[in-house]
């Protein structure tokens, strides 16, 4: 068992690393109070090709394989979560169409998320009445002499006002013939389309430069070069994208982490009580260790998902359980933090009760912790 990063992989978590700390630690809290979408920060990414780790170099992508892209993001969402999960959807998109899309797909998008002259990419998978249940979905992708029309709503979109391309994912086949997930589509929508609405953002409880908002088609008409991959694929390319998409949030919850726990180990040696730092004291010591275990598990498990991704072998069980671990054990540790902070952890003159509310979605978004213990039961269950 090698634990040993290469020389990519080191190069690129440096990089990371220290743009979080010259660029986004300082800003962060002005991002959150403001809920100020990050587009300088998040072009800045793109310059340092981390908008695109794991996408050839020949689309402008780092190349650098999954794992440099778990280190980075970890790196990234340690100095500003919300930075993090643009980065994040971006990179997502632009594997997905390096991966499902034809040459002439990969040509003229990959290259502007890479680079950030699209300031972002989105997934526009859950709906308003479909979130777990992709099978509900209701939005529809209707043929027309040159295309397809697309009429339905899709929520929760990560930076759908400003992504200059969405993945869209429709029912294309009756429900009669094509029950459940099997009759969905995928579709790439440039921003400004007409019959695209985009809602207004979403009024968040953490993650507040992260913009989210609801889309509307109303006879959005797209070209049939619109559709990526094949028809009836829909569902299959959504789920190997969270399939990576849970590596990049386990990564992103453990980024959350480590900021914590830095700030917690420091304020328990600044802060005194009793004429003695309570770092001395043994409870405080408590947190601080059961941090510290829990932080490298989830670290250990996002890792190991990700080198299995890059060495081509199957890690669907293995990225649920990295994010179901990673983001419960992420929430606990900034909790402690601000247990630690005591009454200055609760007010915005510390990180810490930003932590709590940044960290608290990364058990919701890229599938439950409730279906992540689904499919890591199924897994068990099939031997």
């Amino acid at each position: 068992m090698d634990f040993e990063l290469s020389e990519t992989e080191q190069l690129i978590q440096r990089t990371a690393r220290d743009y979080a700390e010259r660029k986004l630690l300082p800003v962060a809290g002005e991002i959150d109070e403001k809920s100020r979408f990050p587009m300088a920060e998040v072009r800045g990414l793109g310059e340092l090709g981390l908008l695109g780790v794991n996408v050839p170099a020949s689309f402008g992508g780092a190349e650098a394989g999954p794992v440099a892209y778990a280190l980075s993001m970890m790196e990234i969402a340690r100095g500003c979560a919300s930075t993090a999960v643009t980065m994040a959807v971006t990179n997502m998109v632009g594997e997905i169409i390096c991966r499902f899309g034809n040459d002439a797909q990969r040509a003229a998008y990959v290259p502007k998320l890479t680079s950030g002259e699209f300031a972002a990419g989105s997934f526009a998978l859950s709906e308003p009445g479909a979130g777990s249940d992709p099978g509900g979905m209701q939005t529809t992708a209707t043929p027309t002499a040159n295309g397809f029309a697309l009429n339905g709503a899709k929520a929760w979109v990560t930076s759908g006002a400003h992504a200059g391309v969405i993945v869209v994912w429709a029912r294309t086949a009756p429900r009669e013939t094509h029950p459940g997930a099997k009759g969905i589509s995928c579709f790439l929508v440039e921003q400004g389309t007409p019959g695209l609405k985009v809602g207004p953002a979403e009024r968040k409880m953490g993650l507040k430069g992260s913009n989210t908002v609801s889309l509307t088609f109303e006879d959005c008409r797209i070209p049939a070069s619109a559709q990526l991959g094949q028809p009836q694929q829909g569902f299959a390319i959504a789920m190997m994208a969270l399939d990576g998409g849970r590596i990049g949030i386990s990564a992103q919850a453990t980024g959350i982490a480590m900021a914590a726990l830095e700030e917690a180990a420091q304020y328990a040696k600044d802060r005194r009580q009793f004429d003695r730092p309570i770092s001395d004291f043994q409870a405080i010591q408590w947190f601080l260790a059961d941090s510290r275990t829990e932080l490298d598990a989830g670290r250990l498990l996002c890792l190991r998902a990700a080198q299995l991704k890059l060495e081509g072998k199957p890690f669907t069980r293995e990225a649920s359980m990295a994010k179901l671990f990673a983001s419960e054990a992420a929430g606990r540790i900034c909790d402690r933090n601000l247990q630690v902070h005591g009454g200055y952890g609760y007010v915005h003159d510390f990180a810490a009760e930003r932590h709590v509310r940044d960290v608290r979605v990364t058990r919701i978004y890229e599938g439950t912790s409730e279906i992540q213990r689904t499919v890591i039961a199924r897994s068990v269950l099939r031997g």
